[in-house]
């Protein structure tokens, strides 16, 4: 009786030996560190070795140079040689390398071998910039509502049905004609065509007039399209800061929260986050050698010379064909006729009828896909701020054109990753509606310190205060109940760390609550084992019944709670989302612990033999 089966112990012994090992790398901290990153995503040996180089020719020591794929870290032995490597990188290193200040987590070889990495902490905690971005919905509206003004009368006259003039007045569009029997035509030939709109007859000034408006549909949509494009941009723009965890989200209908741990300047961050960006598409020069161009540095008339992203240069004509603010669309997708990767875009009616024009002419011959970016960076020199405007031009794409097109076509020729970040930065490039800063903060890191050690102080007191409670009260299976709570500390550690779930202050709030509540359950089981004693059951029979018995409302209690916790963080935002997070681990972890934990160490003690009476 009350024996526990060896799969049990093995269980528990599991838990505790990967929960103790995931848990550990919070106990090493972070160093300051400088992150690399570059436009296209990828990083070289050769910016790796430059950057190593540059450190060293300013007496300026680093402890590591690690290079990963899409970013270079740079382990430095203090933050004020953080500061100035920072400086003498953002000068030297190419125009295209982004430097930004970070923290380095100093987990050991072995553990990060296993996988096991500190959980990230959040903004209030590590300290950085917090951006409250509204986006202009009504921006988004009319920019759409204005491209049909250009493309109704295109549509008319090719129809050869005669109008008298159109203008866009707010939120339609007025089509002013001689006459009823013309406007019928244009109506009927109109709804057709632009599905999108909505048509009705008016009168305008006395004369007959077809007034088109954007469709509920059409406007929901491009809310929704608004709103996502420019998660999308600001992401892509984010991501150049080099910032660790940076969180960019939705939040309302026409808001996006940005959160950047570990970025002091905020100044460099407004830049980023408004920084322009367009594209441009062009006709190579393929009867000039580009790379004699570069060369001798004579481009021929008529030319201008850019760099694709692995450096190879390129000669492209001066005329434009499309610009970027003339694309509707852009999406991934495979090749139909040969199951490549491709990317689909699509033009405004403006831009179509010169795409036509253009590839008419020139099958079989490239065209370039030219991405261009105005920066502002901000370098410090002698602790002062000064910024430096500065424009990135670079060829992402020139492919051979196939066939005539004009308003969609498709760019083949491209690996699946080349194909996806073309499609980002066709949709990207630019935000789809302008963005206004309404609300901005800075949590210096200092205050970020200043809110740990408060967080765990809190932890701590109402640790101790559990732990003498539950051992004074209830003796030896009080202290049972503590280790079971040290082990529910550690795996709600280890959770967090193995989902890399941000720690922010209401989630350490969340952590207290949940020491409180840890040891319900055993307080709970305790107390039926006393009354089972005092109606006279054996003590084998008392472990037996106050485990069984009091299972289902533990059960109960705990399910409730942790469905508030759901339910918190599926329609919660921000703080909210800290606290549902770290309370949702710990009933889950807390219900292993109690149930499982102690019942096996009660057994273990005092099961299977004859006691007299129990420490309880």
């Amino acid at each position: 009786m009350n024996q526990s089966p060896a799969w049990k112990y093995l269980l528990l012994a599991f838990f505790v030996i990967v929960g103790t090992l995931y848990a550990l790398p919070n106990l090493f901290g972070e160093q300051p560190a400088l992150q690399i990153t570059t436009q296209s995503g990828q990083v070289s040996s050769q910016l790796a070795d430059q950057a190593k180089n540059e450190l060293k020719s300013a007496g300026l020591s680093y402890q590591r140079v690690s290079r990963q794929p899409q970013s270079i870290l740079i382990r430095m032995p203090s933050t004020q040689s953080q500061l100035k490597g920072a400086d003498v990188l953002k000068r030297k290193l190419p125009s295209n390398a982004t430097v930004a200040l970070n923290l380095a987590p100093r987990t050991p070889g072995w553990l990060r071998d296993i996988g096991a990495s500190a959980m990230p902490l959040g903004l209030d905690l590590r300290g950085g910039v917090y951006f409250l971005l509204k986006v202009d919905i009504k921006a988004a509206l009319k920019n759409s509502l204005s491209r049909y003004e250009t493309d109704l009368p295109t549509f008319l006259r090719k129809q050869d049905i005669r109008y008298a003039g159109a203008r866009n007045e707010g939120d339609k569009i007025d089509v002013l004609f001689r006459n009823t029997a013309s406007r019928d035509k244009a109506l009927k030939a109109a709804s057709g065509e632009f599905r999108n709109l909505t048509f009705k007859d008016a009168t305008v000034n006395g004369n007959p007039a077809l007034t088109a408006q954007l469709s509920q549909q059409e406007v929901q949509r491009i809310r929704q399209f608004a709103i996502k494009q420019n998660l999308t941009t600001i992401r892509n723009r984010v991501n150049e800061l080099g910032v660790s965890e940076p969180v960019v989200q939705q939040q309302g209908p026409q808001h996006i929260v940005v959160q950047l741990p570990g970025v002091q300047d905020s100044a460099q961050a407004k830049n980023v986050l408004g920084a322009t960006a367009t594209l441009e598409f062009h006709l190579v020069d393929e009867q000039h050698d580009a790379q004699a161009a570069e060369q001798s540095g004579n481009v021929p008339s008529g030319d201008e010379l850019y760099k694709t992203r692995n450096g190879r240069p390129v000669l492209i004509k001066r005329d434009v064909i499309a610009t970027g603010d003339q694309l509707v669309d852009a999406s991934y997708g495979m090749d139909h006729q040969s199951g490549s990767p491709a990317v689909f875009v699509t033009l405004s009616s403006t831009a179509a009828d010169k795409m036509l024009k253009t590839t008419e002419h020139n099958i079989g011959h490239r065209m370039a896909v030219l991405y261009i970016q105005n920066r502002v960076d901000t370098v410090y020199e002698n602790g002062k701020p000064h910024r430096i405007h500065h424009t990135i031009k670079q060829v992402i794409s020139d492919a051979t054109i196939q066939g005539v097109f004009s308003k969609r076509f498709q760019i083949t020729g491209l690996s699946v990753h080349e194909a996806r970040n073309l499609a980002l930065l066709l949709r990207a490039g630019a935000l789809a509606a302008p963005v206004e800063i309404v609300q901005e903060r800075t949590i210096g890191p200092s205050l970020g310190k200043d809110n740990i050690q408060k967080g765990l102080d809190a932890v701590l007191i109402a640790f101790v205060a559990v732990v003498l409670f539950m051992a004074f009260y209830y003796r030896a299976f009080g202290l049972i109940a503590d280790m079971a709570l040290v082990l529910n500390l550690v795996l709600i550690v280890a959770a967090m760390s193995l989902l890399q779930a941000t720690l922010t202050l209401p989630g350490i709030a969340g952590i207290v609550l949940t020491i409180g509540m840890a040891v319900d359950a055993n307080v709970l089981i305790f107390e039926r084992i006393r009354e089972e004693i005092k109606a006279g059951s054996t003590p084998q029979a008392s472990i037996n019944a106050g485990y069984d018995k009091a299972f289902a409302t533990i059960a109960d209690s705990n399910i409730t709670t942790l469905v508030a916790g759901l339910v918190l963080f599926i329609f919660g935002t921000g703080p909210i989302k800290g606290f549902a997070v770290t309370l949702s681990i710990g009933i889950v972890t807390s219900l292993f612990t109690a149930i499982v934990g102690t019942r096996a160490l009660v057994n273990l003690l005092w099961g299977g033999r004859r006691v007299r009476q129990l420490p309880v």
